[in-house]
């Protein structure tokens, strides 16, 4: 009698283990799509943030969450290549960092779950109905600067500034809509102004040299292309001597003067909280407002400075 219940306890402890097993291999892992725009030390932020984020909240790559990651490497039509990829592979939710990216994924699906991050204003980029109440599939987080507060950090840097170029790629509405709330600004502050406007990076060099001797100082809003391009900026503004104010600390490390900004890897965090509302809790889109980062940072470039000899205010390094 005991050798039959010693069987009968070896056999449902197999059929016990075997339950797991395929209970194990049935489990799906959550497929995450991530589409970039390009790389540049923001968008790379971003994007390590999103997933260091869901890693603190027990979603790990290769665990129970799958992550299929595309960089468009600046190309318009790679977005749309990447975005009809990451859709057919019904990923769970998608990851689109940078307005033409976040665009190319919400103009293939309307049902798949899409957040965005590094997207400046996601009702002017017809992502959203209202900033306020998405009403679509799409939600995430704004990468909005104070840009007025950075023109100011212009004048307070360079108080002798007179007329600034506005360095900025014309096809990119995120810079479009800072670049606005940038000439109202100068204004203000009783700065003149002229656009600088590029459509690829190959202009940019040309589109910056030609600002020698016309201007006292620039300011790039965050733009993709130029920060991109910030060391082809840096060639032709440091050997210059001319200030640059950036929309954000990438572009102040790769060769602009100084900034106050946002720090995109806490943006990129906020973001996959976001997620996590979505996995865990049943969230949706529609009805999850768009979200801000409240802390900004002065940052300078103290090699740059001291190459195009400025000196910076001792109240904003304290």
């Amino acid at each position: 009698m005991k050798k039959i219940s010693k069987v009968l306890a070896v056999s449902l402890a197999f059929i016990a283990a075997g339950t797991f097993l395929c209970s194990a291999k049935k489990q799906k892992q959550i497929k995450i799509g991530v589409i970039q725009l390009v790389e540049h030390p923001a968008l790379d932020a971003s994007y390590k943030g999103f997933v260091d984020g869901l890693k603190d909240a027990g979603y790990v790559d290769g665990v129970n969450i799958k992550i299929d990651y595309e960089n468009a490497q600046g190309e318009q039509s790679n977005c749309v290549t990447i975005a009809d990829k990451l859709v057919s592979k019904r990923s769970n939710l998608i990851f689109a960092i940078a307005t033409p990216a976040a665009q190319a994924v919400a103009n293939k699906t309307s049902t798949i779950p899409v957040l965005v991050t590094a997207v400046t204003d996601p009702k002017t980029a017809g992502l959203v109905e209202s900033n306020k109440m998405p009403g679509t599939n799409v939600s995430g987080t704004s990468d909005l600067t104070p840009v007025a507060a950075q023109i100011d950090l212009l004048k307070k840097i360079v108080p002798s500034a007179k007329k600034v170029g506005l360095l900025y790629c014309s096809s990119e509405e995120n810079s479009r809509f800072q670049i606005n709330i940038a000439k109202e600004a100068c204004k203000g502050a009783g700065l003149s102004f002229v656009d600088a406007t590029v459509s690829n990076t190959n202009e940019v060099q040309q589109v910056v040299q030609s600002l020698v001797g016309k201007v006292d100082a620039i300011y790039c809003p965050t733009d993709n292309m130029i920060a991109s391009s910030m060391a082809t900026v840096s060639l032709v503004t440091t050997e210059a001597k001319i200030p640059v104010i950036c929309g954000e600390s990438g572009m102040c490390q790769s060769g602009g003067l100084a900034t106050y900004g946002i720090n995109y890897y806490e943006l990129g965090k906020q973001t996959a909280k976001m997620a996590v509302e979505i996995f865990a809790n049943g969230k949706k889109p529609a009805q999850m407002p768009i979200q801000y980062l409240d802390k900004c940072d002065f940052m300078y470039n103290k090699e740059v400075a001291d190459a195009i000899g400025v000196k910076i205010p001792a109240d904003l390094i304290k």
